[in-house]
């Protein structure tokens, strides 16, 4: 388990964290798997933008958070990857 895995079980004992965490994990997995598919390629964002044609500033834009993609987006990523995107009710 890494600091900030021990850090979220910490805080997830706190309800006002917890409550506002629930709300935002879907962006933040999002972010999470854009990011790790991306660097385990060792692609730069300029890369991955002239591969699916998504601007850099908007790629940036996902990793950090800062937007919530549309699945249409998430296609284009995932096969710029070379991946196909999976959507799933767990």
């Amino acid at each position: 388990m890494d600091d900030f895995d021990k850090y979220l079980k910490e805080q997830m004992k706190n309800p006002t964290f917890k409550k506002e965490w629930d709300k935002s994990e879907m962006e933040y997995q999002l972010m999470m798997m854009v990011l790790k598919a991306r660097s385990e390629q060792k692609l730069t964002q300029s890369e991955l933008a002239q591969r699916t044609g998504i601007r850099q500033s908007n790629i940036s834009r996902i990793e950090k958070g800062q937007a919530m993609p549309s699945i249409a987006t998430l296609c284009k990523i995932a096969h710029g990857l070379g991946k196909k995107l999976e959507i799933k009710f767990v």
